[in-house]
């Protein structure tokens, strides 16, 4: 099946998110060493919503962040857009906390959703905000039967609000071909990555905060982050750096750099959008088990996004964001498989990224209090809210420690001072995630064509080895 890629289409570049909003004026590097009160490795979105709570708390702190790229570079600017309530390792936290400390932790997420919102109002940042909530829809009997689980997981875990719809209802929001079911929440909303980070990034100059782009952090310890430039000494390091962080020393193996692709359509017609619906503007995802991600741009283009190729031998990531041919055919086959009154739609832009997974799949927030290092992220790909929720309790732990407040709801959460074992070495490590994604792959195959209610046993043996719940 043709990609749709054509003359014109961006393959990289970084993201499809750039192009349309541009990239922003450089800051300088760090001019060399230097003293702070908290220094935060990563300009992404854990660093910068951590520095904007920091001095909205304590204005007098000398917060500074360093950037080995620039603002957004990574995973924050070329993420699907999804502001939404998901956590990774949740389940795992009911199970070794208790469900109730699970439950907290979720309606956090919850909350998280309306603070972003919140602080977008505030400080003025146009981010294409639309609240239409998640839609996650299946189009198999077995993926039904998951749905339908999920459901009432979700609804075990305080989510009241959550409805779950059958194929007409869901056809009345979005016409999914085939589409048997589906699940939505309110506690989600549609946005533009890049406008998201560069607002925040100013709001966090205007701040105060200093920020040195083009300075990679080659090495954290305590009470100093060490760059080619020059040394930042400070009390507080904030490793918030995801995705990327295999490339500090010491951390080759902490988190595994997942990739993630996504396609970008050119602006569709409104006899399409008549076809196709979505008037909600929810964001819209799948039951499959190598599951898809997407959203309507406020500019009515799709962008879809899917796993491609998930790893990179040695823990390596790209430069750019180009992404493989055969990934941006099997995204648009997803396209189309999804609204085949777009089949013929010219793909626009294609572009990857890495996010940060850890070994047991588990989000995590940790100050150590006897070095002053701190760290969040391991978001699996819910990020773009979990960021902000990890920055707000990073905040409240710096402080706690410190001595400027006490313990707060936040620094209780189940994921706080979560510890996990590292990852294997090569080329274990790249076996077992290629595996891992071509089982899940041939499960979702297999359910296509036998259209069995059970989900395929091979998606539970690619579970089990991937240490997912």
């Amino acid at each position: 099946m043709s990609s749709g890629m054509g003359r014109g289409t961006v393959n990289g570049g970084i993201s499809f998110w750039y192009a349309d909003d541009g990239f922003p004026a450089p800051r300088e590097p760090l001019p060399g060493d230097a003293n702070a009160d908290v220094v935060i490795v990563g300009g992404g979105y854990t660093g910068l919503w951590t520095a904007y709570y920091l001095k909205k708390a304590a204005p007098f702190l000398r917060v500074t962040v360093l950037e080995q790229k620039f603002c957004g570079y990574g995973a924050s600017g070329r993420n699907g857009g999804w502001l939404y309530n998901g956590i990774a390792g949740r389940d795992h936290y009911a199970e070794r906390h208790g469900h109730e400390a699970a439950v907290r932790l979720q309606q956090a997420m919850n909350e998280t959703v309306d603070e972003v919102v919140r602080v977008a109002a505030e400080e003025g940042i146009d981010a294409d905000i639309h609240r239409g909530g998640v839609l996650e829809v299946a189009y198999t009997p077995a993926q039904l039967a998951r749905l339908k689980a999920f459901h009432a997981h979700e609804l075990s875990y305080g989510e009241k609000d959550r409805e779950l719809y059958g194929a007409r209802e869901t056809a009345e929001r979005v016409r999914v071909a085939d589409v048997v079911g589906s699940t939505w929440t309110p506690h989600g909303a549609r946005l533009h990555p890049v406008k998201l980070l560069k607002g925040l990034a100013a709001a966090v100059e205007a701040l105060g905060v200093t920020i040195h782009e083009k300075t990679p952090v080659t090495e954290i310890r305590p009470k100093h982050a060490v760059t080619p430039y020059g040394t930042v000494r400070a009390p507080y390091i904030l490793r918030c750096t995801e995705g990327f962080t295999a490339n500090l020393k010491g951390q080759k193996r902490t988190w595994l750099p997942m990739n993630s692709s996504m396609i970008a359509t050119e602006p569709l017609t409104g006899e399409q959008w008549s076809a196709i619906g979505w008037e909600g503007r929810e964001t819209l995802g799948d039951m499959a088990h190598a599951y898809m991600y997407a959203q309507r741009t406020a500019d009515d283009r799709i962008a879809l996004g899917g796993r491609g190729v998930p790893y990179r031998f040695g823990s390596r990531t790209d430069n750019d964001g180009r992404t493989q041919q055969a990934t941006i055919d099997a995204l648009y086959e997803i396209l189309v498989r999804f609204f085949p009154f777009l089949t013929g739609v010219r793909v626009e832009h294609a572009w990857s990224g890495v996010l940060g997974v850890p070994r047991d799949w588990c989000a995590t927030v940790t100050l150590d209090r006897s070095t002053g290092l701190g760290w969040a992220g391991g978001y699996v790909g819910s990020g773009v809210a979990t960021t902000n929720l990890a920055a707000r309790t990073l905040r409240d732990l710096v402080q706690r420690d410190s001595g400027q407040a006490g313990p707060t709801d936040l620094t209780g959460l189940p994921w706080v001072d979560h510890k996990v074992r590292k990852w294997e070495p090569e080329p274990l490590r790249w076996i077992g995630v290629q595996g891992m994604y071509a089982t899940y792959r041939t499960a979702d195959r297999r359910e296509l064509i036998t259209h069995s209610a059970r989900s395929s046993r091979l998606a539970r043996l690619a579970d089990r080895v991937a240490g997912r719940h």
